[in-house]
């Protein structure tokens, strides 16, 4: 029986236990349509004059026991205003209290998850690449941290290599020499020259070496670093030490550069990375270096030291805007409507320093120069760069360095107090160098390569699929070296997914005019000269990076 109706109350409202109770049923318990009508007719309907004298929670809400009726009925709708949060509360909870249909699916997390971990063995469930088929794809400056190669061959040949082998392929890159690769292989676990050639793509050159820490990447690395033995935090003369020795290999890896003995080398700071690149490479004429991502006090810095330098994304983004307005100004006054819209429309327009040039004549003028509060120096400062702040550790905060001005920023980098973490897991650790070529003070260090053979669904079944996984900071040169040594062996068909360090995105930048030309020469880099021809092309892929790779009848497809 219902309660007596008081003021301020609704006449249906049960105390949670209660209702809480009434939802909670056996799943084998059906209950009666006509009950179930019966009771929602005999419950009162909530009295609007108490909601309207004092406002309270429950008296708006239907406070009736629903019961579940033999036929699914759909969820409630929300009001007709849109806002969900009016209708019934529990509403939301009855999925949860009835009983459940047969065959419920999954939550979508779930299922991501699920989709995902076949994606890594399966070659249906990559997305297909838009890119049409060519016999090279482009340079990928972005250093990836994992490789995924699929096939429907085995990758047995890559397997427990002989020490002959093993050893061959360490003197090949040492003298740089051209590994004799075949046109095509019947039987790769029986070609040494195959096996040599891989093992020998493996090979990257790292200063610092301390096997107990991972040095790439150093962005974002301070909780894997953390809990680690770093006995240098404490010990200045220890970091000194760190850090002259690493000038040392700093200086020698520039010169190798310099000298065209070096096509290119990282820099993998804390804060930021650096990308240096010999003339001749990347469709520049001279030796340039790229840095990402930065802020508004590195470029400053930079501005201080005399190093002229380029923001080549952001003055991108601002000539496409400038672009934009100029057509938008055009087809309104082809329309009559008149420019001075279009162009307020069509764009974020530049920072006008003439609002913002510190003069308040106009106040003296009306003499309330004494009672108005002007801002200081350095407010009118941040505002006139507001624009160039927003890009601060984004991608289009990249900063190009050309020319001679590498040099200094070599000297710049050196000094630079920024680029040793001063606190945290990281402090007085020197950045990380990473080259494709020995240099003073470089440890040899090979990426981590496993085989792993599964099944993998497909269209009327299975089929034996078999997969080689690359760990480590996977530079330019070996992601190209590999793809040669894998057509042949796979027969020209596999397929690669590629997991690129984000922040090096951005070094596939532009890093030369378009109409520069190029006639320098890197014969003795060290490089296959394929993978050099690569690397001498103009970078194509933006800020972005491949994804995605898969090689056809020995033609290349790919999703950046």
């Amino acid at each position: 029986m219902a309660a007596p109706a008081e003021p301020g109350h609704s006449p249906g409202f049960k105390k949670p236990p209660a209702l809480l109770r009434l939802k909670r049923k056996r799943p084998g318990r059906r209950s009666d349509p006509a009950t179930a009508a019966a009771e929602a007719a005999a419950a009162p309907a909530p009295r609007g004059s108490a909601a309207a004298r004092r406002r309270n929670p429950f008296s708006s809400l239907d406070n009736a026991p629903r019961r579940a009726a033999a036929a699914p009925q759909p969820p409630a709708a929300a009001p007709a205003g849109g806002d969900p949060s009016a209708a019934p509360f529990w509403q939301f909870l009855e999925p949860a209290c009835e009983e459940k249909p047969p065959g419920r699916e999954e939550p979508a997390e779930s299922s991501d998850t699920l989709a995902l971990s076949q994606d890594l063995h399966s070659p249906v469930a990559a997305p297909r690449a838009p890119s049409s088929p060519r016999e090279e794809f482009p340079a990928d400056w972005s250093i990836k941290t994992r490789v995924l190669f699929m096939s429907s061959q085995p990758f047995a040949w890559a397997e427990h290599l002989k020490a002959q082998e093993e050893a061959q392929g360490f003197a090949q890159h040492c003298r740089a020499a051209e590994p004799p690769l075949p046109q095509s292989v019947q039987e790769p676990r029986l070609c040494t020259e195959l096996r040599c050639a891989f093992q020998q793509s493996l090979v990257y050159w790292v200063h610092p070496s301390l096997p107990w820490l991972p040095l790439f990447p150093r962005l974002g690395a301070d909780r894997r670093m953390a809990g680690k033995a770093c006995p240098w935090a404490q010990d200045e003369a220890l970091q000194q030490v760190l850090m002259s020795e690493w000038s040392l290999s700093f200086t020698s890896l520039y010169n190798l550069l310099r000298a065209r003995l070096c096509p290119y080398f990282y820099v993998c700071a804390a804060q930021f990375s650096v990308l240096f690149r010999a003339a001749g490479l990347a469709g520049s004429a001279v030796p340039t270096a790229a840095i990402a991502p930065t802020t508004r006090g590195l470029r400053e810095a930079m501005r201080s030291e005399g190093i002229e330098f380029s923001l080549p994304l952001l003055e991108e983004s601002r000539t496409g805007k400038q672009k934009s307005s100029e057509e938008s100004l055009e087809a309104d006054t082809a329309e009559g409507l008149g420019g001075g819209s279009g162009v307020a429309d069509a764009g974020e327009p530049a920072p006008s320093d003439d609002d913002d040039d510190g003069s308040f004549s106009w106040l003296e003028e009306m003499g309330v120069q004494d009672k108005v509060k002007k801002p200081d120096t350095i407010s009118i400062q941040l505002r006139k760069e507001k624009h160039e702040v927003q890009v601060d550790h984004r991608p289009e905060s990249l900063v190009l360095v050309r020319g001679s001005n590498t040099f200094t920023l070599l000297n710049f980098l050196i000094s630079c107090r920024s680029l040793v973490a001063v606190a945290g897991p990281q402090a007085g650790l020197p950045p990380t160098l990473l080259s494709p070529v020995a240099f003073r003070g470089g440890t040899m260090q090979t990426l981590k390569a496993r085989t792993v053979s599964g099944r993998a669904r497909v269209q009327g079944g299975f089929e034996d699929m078999f997969s080689l996984e690359v760990l480590g900071p996977v530079l330019p040169h070996a992601l190209h070296a590999l793809t040669l040594v894998l057509g042949p062996a796979q027969r020209g068909a596999f397929r690669a997914l590629l997991s690129p360090h984000e922040p090096s995105a951005a070094f596939n930048t532009r890093p030369a005019p378009a109409q520069e030309d190029v006639q320098q020469d890197l014969p003795a880099c060290g490089l296959h000269p394929k993978t050099l021809d690569q690397l001498r092309q103009c970078p194509t892929l933006g800020k972005a990076s491949i994804r995605l790779l898969e090689m056809k009848d020995y033609t290349y497809t790919w999703k950046a």
